[in-house]
C-alpha cells in the first residue's frame, strides 16, 4: 500500500527567542519537499498551514514566555495530527518552532494508547528541552517541551494524551546534545533519560550509537522522529535560531536517518527550527529536505 505522507504547517516563533521560524513551513515547500518525497514512491498531501494567534513578544510571566499563545499553536497542531493519524496518514509537521512537539507528541502518545503501540521517540537536538520554568534562564517554551511531554511542565501543557505524561523516560532517545543548562543537567540524571551526546557520538560513532537508540525497536513499535535543525552543526545548517557548532556532520546525519528509515517503524515526524531569516539561500530548508527524504528510504542503492 502507498504510505501517505500529510504536510501539516504551523508557521509561528512563538516559543522562541527570535524571530524567524514561522517562515520554516514555506522555506520547506520552497525546497522541493513535495516533489522529492512524491520522487520516492509517497503519496502526499499538503494540509497547508495552521492558523494561531501572533507572536506579542512579550516577556516571561511566571517564568514562561508566551504560554497562551504557545497553548493556541499546539492545540491545534494537536487537532491536526490526531485527525492525520485517524485517516492512517503519517504526519509531518513543519515547525515554527519546537514547542509545537508537544502538541504534535501528545496527540501520537494518545493514539498509540488507543491502539495498543509502544511510542518511541527520537529527539534530534543540539539540546535536550527539559527546562522548565523554574529552571529556564529565558522563559522561552521551545526549551520545556520534552519537559512538558515527560508531566513536567505547567498544567496548561500537560495530560493532553489522555494519562499525566505523554511520554516515561525509556520512551524517548535524545541524539546529538551538546548545549544543557546547569539545572538541566541535574532533571536528565534524576529523571534517567538515555542521552547520547556528542561525546557519545565522537568516541563510539553513529552507527553503533543508532544501534543502541533503535535496539528494541520492532513492528509494535510507532517511532516519531522530532527533528530540531539546530541538532546539524551550524556550518552545514546556518538557518536556525540557537545554533551550537560542533554537531553531527552531514554524512553521521545522514548514517542516522537511514537507519531509522531501515526500521521501517518511521510513522510520524517534526521537523523544526528552520528560520531562514538566519540562512543563506534557503540552504538548510533544503538539507532538511535531504535528510527527510532518508528517513522515509532514499538510499544510494537498492537496500
Amino acid at each position: 500500500m502507498l504510505k501517505t505522507v500529510n504536510l501539516i504547517g504551523a508557521p509561528t516563533d512563538v516559543g522562541a527567542s527570535t524571530r524567524g521560524a514561522g517562515m520554516g513551513p514555506d522555506a520547506l515547500r520552497v525546497a522541493g519537499l513535495v516533489d522529492v518525497l512524491r520522487a520516492n514512491g509517497l503519496d502526499v498531501v499538503d494540509s497547508g498551514n495552521l492558523a494561531g494567534p501572533p507572536n506579542p513578544w512579550d516577556t516571561p510571566q511566571g517564568g514562561l514566555r508566551h504560554l497562551d499563545e504557545v497553548v493556541a499553536w499546539n492545540r491545534s497542531v494537536f487537532a491536526a495530527v490526531a485527525e492525520t493519524l485517524a485517516q492512517q496518514r503519517i504526519p509531518l509537521l513543519m515547525g515554527g518552532d519546537h514547542c509545537l512537539a508537544i502538541g504534535s507528541i501528545s496527540a501520537i502518545a494518545r493514539h498509540c494508547r488507543q491502539h495498543g503501540k509502544l511510542l518511541r521517540v527520537i529527539w534530534l537536538d543540539a539540546h535536550s528541552d527539559v527546562n522548565t520554568a523554574a529552571s529556564s534562564p529565558s522563559g522561552n517554551i521551545h526549551g520545556m517541551p520534552v519537559a512538558s511531554l515527560l508531566g513536567l511542565g505547567p498544567p496548561q501543557l500537560t495530560g493532553w494524551s489522555g494519562s499525566p505524561a505523554a511520554l516515561s523516560a525509556a520512551d524517548i532517545d535524545f541524539i546529538g546534545i551538546r548545549s544543557v543548562d546547569a539545572e538541566e543537567k541535574q532533571a536528565i540524571r534524576q529523571l534517567g533519560l538515555q542521552v547520547f551526546d556528542m561525546r557519545h557520538i565522537d568516541e563510539h560513532g553513529m552507527r553503533n550509537t543508532m544501534t543502541e537508540a533503535l535496539q528494541d525497536v520492532d513492528e509494535n513499535t510507532h517511532l516519531h522522529v522530532s527533528f530540531d535543525l539546530d541538532c546539524l552543526d551550524p556550518l552545514d545548517a546556518p538557518g536556525v535560531g540557537t545554533g551550537v557548532r560542533g554537531g553531527p556532520t552531514y554524512r553521521e546525519m545522514q548514517l542516522c536517518m537511514e537507519m531509522i528509515a531501515d526500521t521501517g517503524q518511521l510513522a510520524s515526524l517534526d521537523v523544526v527550527e528552520i528560520n531562514p531569516a538566519l540562512d543563506v539561500r534557503n540552504r538548510t530548508a533544503e538539507l532538511a529536505v535531504e535528510f527527510i527524504a532518508s528517513l522515509f528510504g532514499a538510499s544510494t542503492l537498492a537496500r
